[in-house]
């Protein structure tokens, strides 16, 4: 498994040799750097820890600066487990590791909606929009009187929608621009522009 910390930058066009247009998604790879590793005999597993994008020491505690070493801090730390690429703790990895790479398995957090109702949040219907109707938006019947008079665990009601964990597979890589750090991956991608994202080898393809 191969794996990096990058950061949304938005989503643009790019045209083939023959003129076709691809819709692509720009993620800058922040400068990774391996923090730590983790090994079967002491941890059970096998990972390194990459971090991504400093922080100032006065930011964070001493605890947390304590796994730096002699480096810069990181506001981002991500273990990827069974890394297939050769690093050494201390070592900077750059876009250059997905040069070779068809496709990717990219992970982050959806934009936040805030508290929706049922119809932007699960795509209900609605009731009638006219003709005296008085049921526009509502849910509708949730428990009943008689039967089975209580709402069943995980009905589908109003609530807080977005702000969660996404992961996008197969997706293509259309570019990788080591002399500025860029990836472009085909289609979109879960979160909102500038927002850190994880980069990972495809696991299925």
């Amino acid at each position: 498994m191969l794996g990096l910390i990058g950061r949304k930058l938005g989503m643009t066009q790019v045209f083939d040799e023959r003129g076709v247009l691809t819709p692509v998604t720009v993620i800058k790879i922040e400068g990774n750097r391996v923090v730590g590793e983790r090994n079967e005999t002491k941890n059970g597993y096998n990972a390194v820890v990459m971090g991504a994008v400093d922080v100032k020491e006065s930011r964070v505690t001493k605890p947390y600066i304590g796994q730096f070493g002699k480096g810069t801090p990181k506001r981002y730390l991500v273990e990827m487990r069974d890394f297939e690429g050769e690093c050494e703790v201390g070592s900077t990895l750059g876009a250059e590791v997905f040069k070779d790479i068809t496709f990717v398995d990219i992970t982050g957090t959806s934009k936040g909606k805030g508290y929706q109702g049922v119809m932007k949040r699960h795509g209900f219907h609605g009731g009638g929009k006219t003709h005296g109707s008085k049921f526009h938006r509502g849910l509708g019947s949730t428990g009943m009187a008689a039967t089975p008079s209580k709402v069943h665990k995980g009905t589908k009601m109003p609530g807080r929608m977005g702000a969660d964990k996404k992961t996008i597979q197969n997706l293509r890589v259309v570019k990788v621009d080591e002399e500025r750090q860029f990836l472009l991956v085909k289609g979109a991608v879960p979160g909102p522009s500038k927002g850190i994202v994880i980069v990972k080898k495809a696991k299925k393809k």
